[in-house]
């Protein structure tokens, strides 16, 4: 009997330690990423890649083009979804079953792109300066469409910095003395929910607030007119009076960290001599509150303190706040902690996404796999705050590739359609079935007549 990869069974290799077993190579019929199409579904019910289908500009000037620009985003995001974090497995992603019934097209039938197209694709293509602004803009567009499904009563912006390692000669990159290495230094703006609405690749050695207006003014006239309730969170890298006014002037409550100098600390001196008597074992924390007008400031404004005093600890530890909040000082606080869950956000998309792996020469390359990496992280956050059911609604990015885009199976064909014949492990069948059918809820209904 002739064997599906050419050659004879008996040629089939053999394994030694049990000569009944037989080695077979279906490569182009076997997928390890069947997980992706229930993000393909995701895509298709909100209709993201066709608002980057109606932004985007195609940089390809002959008639020749094989692949659309819409089939060879959608191969660079849900590529960084699965886990491939550049277009080095291009090749290979080009046989994949999955990978091409995601692309869609004459993908699904032939082949999707090359490493090579791939690559001017993303190096060429989408670095002209008029793709990268659409780029930039796109996932606070995917963020509207998701609104328009689920409304929120309420929008809490936190903005924060991070850092990329770099390890060559890329363009723009710099010596960071806070990070002590060579690096990009980006900055993020994520909602409550956790999408990342909108980042900037930066110089590694500027300042964490550089440039931050560009990034959040963008946001923040997205959402103008929209929410009665809108809030905003920072660290002290942000405390600034500029950046107070702005967030006054657009109506924005906010709770940014304040460095602490000899002002604020003799204003709350009463707290920070030890109390008499044995120290307790658990944690005493003091609150206050108090006006205070900078040098720099047109106004006072309200600062907030906490100060801890921790068992064993000769000195207590003191934070400051600068707030327009109306809420009692300690709630003041809890709201400004919650700003943490911005560098947990950070994490999941180094971890999980890579989206520190800026290795290209050119400094507007490496901002367009920034932004890819963004887009990825986004659909990927989407799928967790959309179509989870409960037993798995708090997984991590990275249970979600491993669980759910990590799934392996076999590709059957007949004539009118194709079976994914999916294995049955970290996600079963009811598991996937009831993502899907979240997924279907999202999709709009026609009225009724």
């Amino acid at each position: 009997m002739a064997h599906p990869t050419g050659e004879s069974e008996s040629d089939a290799p053999r394994l030694n330690f049990d000569r009944r077993l037989k080695l077979e190579f279906h490569g182009s019929s076997v997928t390890s990423d069947a997980g992706l199409l229930a993000y393909r579904e995701l895509d298709d019910v909100l209709g993201l890649m066709v608002i980057a289908g109606q932004n985007l500009a195609d940089g390809r000037t002959g008639r020749n083009g094989r692949h659309d620009l819409i089939g060879m985003l959608r191969q660079s995001v849900f590529g960084r979804l699965a886990g491939y974090e550049d277009v080095n497995d291009a090749d290979r992603l080009a046989r994949d079953p999955a990978m091409r019934w995601v692309v869609g097209g004459r993908a699904a039938h032939d082949c999707a792109a090359s490493a090579s197209q791939m690559g001017r694709f993303e190096t060429e293509w989408l670095a002209s300066n008029e793709n990268l602004v659409v780029l930039a803009d796109l996932s606070g567009q995917w963020i509207d469409r998701v609104h328009g499904r689920q409304p929120p009563r309420t929008i809490v912006l936190d903005m924060d910095s991070s850092v990329s390692p770099t390890y060559g000669d890329q363009e723009g990159t710099a010596y960071n003395g806070h990070f002590a290495c060579t690096c990009y230094h980006p900055l993020f703006v994520f909602n409550q929910f956790g999408d990342l609405e909108r980042s900037a690749l930066r110089s590694g050695n500027v300042h964490s607030a550089d440039g931050w207006k560009d990034v959040l003014e963008p946001v923040v006239a997205r959402y103008r007119g929209k929410f009665k309730r809108r809030y905003f969170r920072a660290d002290a890298a942000f405390a600034n009076p500029e950046v107070y006014e702005f967030l006054e002037a657009e109506r924005y409550k906010y709770a940014i960290r304040l460095p602490a100098n000899q002002i604020l600390q003799q204003r709350i001196g009463y707290l920070l001599k030890r109390p008499v008597g044995r120290p307790p074992s658990e944690v005493r924390r003091y609150y206050a509150n108090f006006s205070y007008q900078a040098q720099s400031w047109k106004t006072p404004r309200r600062v907030v303190a906490k100060v801890e005093w921790h068992p064993g600890q000769l000195y207590p530890t003191v934070g400051f706040s600068v707030t327009n909040l109306s809420r009692p000082a300690e709630r003041v606080v809890a709201f400004y902690n919650k700003r943490g869950t911005a560098e947990q956000h950070i994490k999941e998309g180094k971890n999980a996404l890579k989206w520190t792996r800026l290795s290209c020469c050119s400094f507007a390359a490496n901002a367009v796999r920034l932004q890819l990496h963004a887009l990825a992280y986004n659909l990927a956050n989407f799928m967790r705050t959309l179509a989870l059911p409960e037993a798995v609604k708090r997984w991590s990015l990275t249970s979600l590739r491993e669980k759910l885009v990590k799934i392996g199976a076999k590709v059957v064909r007949h004539g009118r359609y194709v079976i994914f014949q999916m294995a049955e492990v970290a996600a079963p069948r009811e598991l996937f079935q009831e993502i899907l059918r979240l997924i279907d809820g999202l999709r709009p209904r026609p009225a009724p007549a």
